[in-house]
């Protein structure tokens, strides 16, 4: 195998995610092909909330990668310009609001945002956090990976892998094999028909969530607000994005009928709303492993293979892509990606 600047490396999906590992993966040097079967940022990265949300409740076992992601992507907006984030800050409060984190009075919520019609006696406040448009983002990766050397194919589906021994030495595609020193699997909740391809099974469940967009007033909302009413922030452009877990199949909670509780709760919470126009509801398929903690590493059965699956995605995709791309590149392994290694699905077997 090749090593350092140079290798060959296949990255299979070109959401935020992959995006993030191709860019910084070409950054170092390494001759990178990403392999996307439909278009840029087309899975969940089209459909996310897009909260860098750094705040977890204990014990959390990657609390160093949280901690790291607010800095990692500070760093890539120096590095991409047409990468942009909206640094707004995060005001969570009700049951599921993280204790651990600054609280701040009513009087300084009003001051946040002061069109909540009643805002809580008190509420988390963390003032780095903010919000990204994932797609736009995600396009900036794959740009800067370009200016870099990389390759892109879209509309191209994996077939299967060329392997050598027990090591994957490439992949098969409708238009020819891509040789390759190290394939990288960062497709998402894709990564399981990819891992069945070489006989491996990764515990990654599709976990479906709806995600919101409204034509409104501007300004309405001026921080990322999460409550028990709502989960909702503002573009620079206006629109109002909502967030909505997913409840089952039946007609009534259909997404467009979720958006349609979702815009009457905001229109209680908040003054000024109007009318809220649905743009667009649908349903996103977030990758979760079985235990919760990201699957980052070399598969330990098959030579050549690196996978890449998390939850959230959007918060830790710049820190794992500079992390992982180095462990690929440089041949040494990162402490903080210990507890996310896929090896702790076959031990004791």
């Amino acid at each position: 195998m090749d090593s350092g600047p140079g290798k060959r490396v296949i990255v299979i999906g070109a959401g935020i995610v992959g995006a993030s590992l191709a860019y910084h993966l070409a950054t170092k040097g390494a001759k990178v092909t990403v392999v996307e079967a439909e278009g840029i940022a087309s899975g969940v990265t089209g459909s996310s909330f897009a909260w860098i949300n750094t705040s977890h409740g204990e014990p959390d076992p990657i609390a160093p990668l949280r901690g790291a992601a607010i800095q990692e992507y500070r760093r890539l907006e120096t590095q991409l310009p047409g990468l942009k984030i909206q640094w707004t800050g995060a005001l969570s409060y009700g049951p599921s609001s993280t204790a651990s984190v600054s609280r701040i009075s009513q009087s300084q919520i009003r001051e946040l945002e002061p069109d909540l019609k009643s805002p809580p006696q008190q509420a988390s406040y963390v003032a780095d956090e903010g919000a990204l448009d994932a797609v736009a983002v995600t396009h900036a990766l794959i740009a800067g990976a370009q200016a870099n050397g990389a390759k892109v194919l879209t509309q191209t589906p994996v077939l299967g892998f060329k392997t050598q021994g027990s090591s994957v030495r490439g992949v098969e595609t409708a238009g020819g094999v891509i040789e390759a020193d190290i394939v990288v699997l960062a497709a998402g909740t894709g990564i399981t028909k990819l891992t069945d391809l070489l006989e491996v099974s990764l515990p990654i469940d599709a976990s479906p969530a709806i995600f919101i967009r409204y034509t409104s007033p501007p300004n309405l909302v001026r921080t990322l607000i999460s409550s028990p009413e709502m989960e909702v922030r503002q573009t620079p452009e206006g629109a109002l994005l909502a967030a909505e877990d997913y409840l089952d199949d039946a007609l009534e909670n259909q997404p467009s009928e979720i958006a349609q509780r979702t815009a009457n709760a905001i229109k209680s919470e908040l003054h000024g709303v109007v009318s809220l126009d649905l743009q667009s509801a649908r349903v996103g398929y977030r990758p979760m492993p079985a235990d919760d903690i990201p699957i980052i590493g070399y598969l330990p059965q098959v030579g050549g293979v690196y996978v890449c699956v998390m939850h959230p995605g959007v918060t830790l995709a710049a820190i794992v892509g500079r992390l992982a791309s180095e462990e690929i590149v440089d041949d040494k392994a990162c402490p903080a990606l210990n507890p996310c290694r896929p090896d702790r699905f076959f031990q004791a077997r």
